[in-house]
């Protein structure tokens, strides 16, 4: 008797990792657009620059380790961390801090590791930590938002170039300041009640900081837009807009005396809604089930009230991210899914067959 070696089906679904990497960055673009609305040119400067560096240190790093050059650049991972990072700094920082972030990103935060699937940490994450950490004072001095009493409007784009590549000295005029970002302005402040802070300070407008509240809302509209295309699932960013929502109750003093921010001031300020949907959903260092997903983001959002309300850093995104990046996969080893057949799932220091 004869039996068919039938072979499994072959047939392809759409999707693939460069696919799904290009509709990430598609989903940044109304947020960058945003970006360079309220903060000036340098946002796409900074974005063009870290595209530039990441595929160059990619290529020179996969040349170094015999791997097919054009097969793996062609995923557009490398530039989704450039162009992730590039929307976290700020507009005007000198050439060399995006030069420093995007090559430690790739070179020691993803291809050290092995490359995309092997990095335990978020590179974005890693490069942009290590610039906060370095050199602090670079990576607070935001550009003051268009609307400022003083400020008429934003940079012209050569103005923002020679900010940061200052190839022609002192030639073109410099017209626009920098200023502390809301979140920094809130922590830093001491004696002064939520309303008077909000009518002594221009940097605040409405229930948020003037022009945050606006890239909050764009970068939520591109999240929604991966949800939709379902690039990821609803775990992580409903429990970390969650957690950081019910902190954000829990301390806040409604009565309008000292505190540490209403619950719309924190979700639509800083880099939230870019964490939420663009960073905290990165699928090799986040947690893999669905359960552990939810740990996985509440997590994320209580230690970015933490850092945000008690810590020595306005904003705790970064922070957040890769400390849980560190727990992820014990998260996973202790909310494994049941495996069909079996009666409950395998997990935490239960005995293994």
């Amino acid at each position: 008797m004869s039996l068919l070696n039938v072979s499994s089906p072959h047939s392809h679904g759409p999707g693939s990792t460069a696919r799904l990497m290009k509709l990430v960055i598609l989903a940044t673009v109304p947020g960058a657009i945003t970006l360079c609305l309220f903060f000036g040119w340098g946002t796409l400067i900074n974005l063009i620059w870290a595209g530039l560096v990441a595929i160059t240190c990619e290529a020179l790093v996969l040349k170094l380790r015999n791997r097919p050059v054009a097969f793996y650049l062609g995923d557009y991972s490398a530039l989704l961390s450039a162009v992730l990072l590039a929307l976290a700094i700020p507009p005007l920082a000198p050439w060399w801090i995006t030069l420093i972030g995007v090559s430690f990103a790739i070179i020691i935060g993803k291809q050290l590791y092995g490359g995309m699937g092997y990095n335990p940490f978020n590179p974005a994450m890693l490069g942009y930590v290590l610039l906060l950490i370095s050199f602090p004072a670079q990576m607070t001095a935001w550009a003051a938002p268009t609307g400022i009493d003083g400020v008429s409007g934003v940079q012209g784009f050569a103005q923002a170039f020679n900010s940061i590549f200052p190839i022609f000295g002192n030639v073109l005029e410099i017209d626009a300041y920098t200023l502390a970002t809301p979140l920094d302005v809130m922590r830093e402040n001491k004696g002064l009640t939520i309303d008077e802070l909000w009518a002594s300070n221009p940097i605040f407008w409405g229930v948020g900081g003037r022009g945050w509240i606006w890239v909050n809302l764009a970068f939520l509209a591109g999240g929604l837009f991966l949800l939709y295309r379902r690039v990821f699932t609803w775990h992580t960013p409903v429990a970390m807009l969650g957690s950081l929502t019910l902190m954000s109750i829990i301390f806040y003093g409604g009565d309008g005396s000292t505190g540490n921010g209403s619950t719309a001031f924190h979700l639509l300020s800083g880099a939230t809604m870019l964490g939420a949907f663009f960073i905290a959903t990165d699928p090799v260092t986040s947690a893999v089930s669905n359960r552990g997903r939810l740990i996985y983001g509440a997590g994320i959002g209580m230690i970015i009230y933490i850092i945000r309300c008690w810590g020595g850093y306005p904003d705790g995104v970064a922070f957040a991210v890769l400390l849980m990046n560190m727990a992820a996969p014990t998260i996973d080893y202790y909310t494994q899914p049941r495996t069909y057949g079996h009666k409950k799932p395998k997990k935490g220091l239960a005995k293994q067959d």
